[in-house]
């Protein structure tokens, strides 16, 4: 619920209002505590009573200050820290450009049960210490953080669950051996188009992170069969992989992975150029809690891997979303082969060219609810009888 402070301002233009006599002190922190970091502040612009209620530790557990105003300064990010304490437990900075290692130097001294802190985008930032309880990090697309702050922040808080540094460009293997070697806790690790990674660093992670169960690599082109090979040999548990435009992966590391993954439910396998059926198989053999595959743009699966992913014991219960876009070697017979898939909620088609309306309209007899994405392309109209003037079909003109 929110305040209309309005509607209610005639009861608090005095602290002697009716609202703040009538109601315990308990019973209006309660009320406050569902009013987000914006309302919060105009309430404590009403009356003395309501800036004591509104700023109280208790009901800043939870900030988020990128709704609220993106262009704050490092102080502003110290009186909080100053005024919630130990009631902090999850901070959202991402946005705050101007927030740097001064302020979450007193942050970090005063809020000591934080459990959650976002620095996404806070590029002055080139360190973190002095969070020992700390469990989840997302620093995503701070691009000037090295080994040395991965380092320090890794040997401070070895209790580390969730590490977000998709777009730390500057990370390499190093880095990630020093997470191997002090994250045995770690369960999600995302370093998406962290291009200088490679083998070398992920297998370190792989043999220190034995409870991994959420691991994306979209866009480290370097890396090869030899990580899917330990995260097979290392990483049981395993749930979700995403290894986008990987393009050295193949059959081989695939079918290492399927044998000893069994709980994998999501695979993000856009661009992995080289499987083929071959990786089908092994998945829907081994995996049957896959829930979610990505194959767009892997354009040497046929339907001979569709019909084994449609029989195997993922399809009828779990199999939710199969992207096959620009996959040019599936036909209506892929649909035929999905069609026992009573799970399957979505599927993407786009620019297959051997799909048709007919075999769409054949799938949703079986599968009245599911959303099909696809595009048929308008035939090119022929050029107009003595006109010299060039014709376009409209695809061609957005183009």
């Amino acid at each position: 619920p929110r305040l209309d402070i309005d509607s209610i301002s005639m009861f608090t233009n005095s602290d002697e209002a009716v609202i703040n006599k009538k109601l315990p002190k308990e019973l209006l922190l309660r009320i406050f505590s569902f009013l987000d970091v914006v309302t919060l502040c105009r309430c404590a612009q009403v009356s003395r009573s309501w800036n004591v209620l509104a700023l109280d530790g208790s009901n800043w557990q939870r900030i988020d200050l990128f709704d609220f105003q993106r262009d704050i300064e490092g102080r502003v990010v110290e009186n909080i820290s100053k005024r919630c304490g130990g009631f902090l437990r999850k901070l959202s900075l991402r946005g705050c450009l101007g927030v740097g290692d001064s302020a979450l130097r007193t942050f970090s001294q005063n809020c000591r049960n934080i459990e959650l802190l976002s620095l996404n985008g806070c590029t002055k930032i080139t360190d973190s210490e002095g969070c020992p309880l700390l469990e989840q990090l997302n620093i995503s697309w701070c691009d000037q953080v090295t080994k040395d702050g991965i380092q320090a922040l890794v040997r401070s808080c070895p209790g580390l669950k969730g590490l977000f540094l998709k777009g730390c460009t500057q990370l390499e293997d190093e880095a990630l051996k020093h997470i191997g070697a002090h994250c045995p806790e770690l369960v999600t690790l995302n370093l998406q188009t962290c291009s200088q990674i490679t083998d070398e660093g992920l297998i370190t992670i792989c043999r220190g992170c034995h409870r991994l169960q959420s691991l994306c690599v979209s866009g480290c082109a370097n890396i090869t069969d030899a990580i899917l090979h330990a995260l097979g040999q290392n990483c049981p548990r395993l749930r979700i992989l995403e290894v986008a435009r990987c393009s050295q992966l193949t059959d081989m590391g695939f079918t290492t992975l399927a044998r000893n993954c069994h709980e994998l439910e999501k695979m993000d396998l856009e661009e992995c150029v080289q499987i083929t059926d071959g990786t089908l198989i092994q998945l829907s053999i081994h995996c049957p809690r896959l829930q979610v595959l990505s194959l767009s743009h892997c354009e040497l699966i046929t339907d001979d891997g569709i019909r084994h992913l449609g029989s195997g014991p993922c399809a009828h219960d779990r199999l939710e979303v199969i992207e096959l876009d620009n996959c040019p070697l599936i036909t209506d017979a892929s649909l035929e082969h999905l069609k026992s898939c009573h799970s399957l909620d979505r599927i993407e088609l786009y620019d297959c060219q051997q799909i048709t309306r007919a075999g769409i309209k054949r799938l949703r007899t079986h599968l009245p609810n599911i959303k099909v994405h696809a595009y048929f392309a308008p035939v090119t109209p022929p050029p107009s009888v003595g006109g010299s003037r060039q014709r376009f079909c409209r695809c061609c003109v957005l183009l």
